[in-house]
């Protein structure tokens, strides 16, 4: 196990609304030295409102939160220096270098005109930039700038960064990429709190998980112990002929609301404990009661399995939802 137990991110009951929207409904977490805090969550959730006021940028409307020791409205000034961010978009000056960007940043955390040069040079080389620190950040491609962004967080060198949906927009081999310097960070000792939509972003870099649902906690653990509360895997079953799909759920499931069912696509999703068993028995079951199997395959869940099985309800559905009544509520604003 790396890094130790002592608590340097603490949440205690924090909440905080805008207007009618319940951002944060008492949230509680606990995040140790040297580990990565996994916080997942679909849009809408309120994991970057959590990051703010953690980050200094937004008050609590109750509660408590302390990072470091220090209290994030008591003691913000004293923390700010202590800590980094980088947000879910690239926040760079696309009209300055990759090495102006940073030497900018160290400036503002008060380092001499020396040390921020020195800690830019380092900082380029640390994330493969340095041939081009010269160049304009505007000329970077999208994973470049991601690159810069998290080494403009890190050019104080904070002894905790948060990360609100690095990867967003990235292409795989740069999310890869970014996992590889985020396990760096941590190994050298780096407290990270990181936000994600993603479970396998959070399954791949996480020692801790705790999910968020409408601006509460709903679960929390490692992966695995979230990935065992619906199953080891999922099975995913699609019929050619979508008229039978009362008869292939009743052979897929026992009981229906254990499944996610799409019967305009002929899909049925099903958490499984016994893999490959499952899926011999529900091949056979198929076969018997007449119904042609499209395709079937067992697979590893996703954000959305545990969220279907947290709430009764798809991450895409929840995101929608909260979409669609802050829409209302502004509609309602307005007339």
């Amino acid at each position: 196990m790396r890094g130790s137990t002592q608590t340097v991110i603490e949440v205690e009951n924090v909440r905080r609304s805008f207007g009618e929207v319940v951002a944060l409904d008492g949230v509680d977490l606990r995040a140790a030295q040297g580990r990565v805090l996994g916080l997942l969550g679909p849009n809408g959730a309120g994991k970057t409102t959590l990051v703010r006021i953690l980050t200094t940028l937004l008050r609590p409307d109750s509660g408590s939160a302390r990072v470091l020791g220090h209290d994030v409205v008591a003691d913000a000034g004293p923390l700010r220096s202590r800590i980094g961010l980088a947000g879910p978009y690239a926040a760079v000056d696309e009209m300055l270098t990759g090495f102006e960007n940073l030497e900018l940043v160290g400036r503002l955390y008060h380092l001499s005109r020396d040390e921020a040069r020195r800690r830019a040079g380092e900082t380029l080389e640390r994330f493969d930039l340095s041939e081009a620190g010269n160049r304009p950040a505007k000329t970077y491609s999208g994973g470049m700038r991601r690159r810069l962004d998290l080494a403009a967080s890190l050019v104080g060198k904070p002894q905790v960064l948060f990360l609100d949906e690095p990867t967003t927009g990235l292409d795989i081999r740069s999310r890869l990429a970014l996992w590889e310097m985020i396990e760096e960070l941590v190994r050298d000792g780096t407290t990270l709190l990181l936000t994600t939509q993603y479970l396998e972003e959070a399954d791949q870099l996480a020692d801790h998980i705790v999910v968020i649902d409408r601006g509460s906690v709903i679960a929390s653990g490692t992966s695995e112990a979230l990935k065992t509360q619906l199953g080891a895997d999922v099975l995913d079953v699609h019929i050619d002929d979508v008229g039978q799909m009362d008869d292939a759920i009743a052979a897929v499931v026992k009981n229906r609301d254990e499944a996610h069912v799409d019967p305009q696509m002929g899909h049925i999703s099903v958490p499984v404990r016994d893999g490959s068993a499952a899926l011999v028995n529900v091949v056979r079951r198929l076969d018997d009661a007449g119904i042609a199997i499209k395709d079937i395959a067992l697979r590893r869940p996703t954000l959305d399995d545990v969220f279907l099985a947290l709430t009764g309800e798809s991450a895409e559905d929840v995101a929608t939802d909260v979409v669609a009544n802050v829409g209302r509520r502004r509609s309602r604003a307005r007339s």
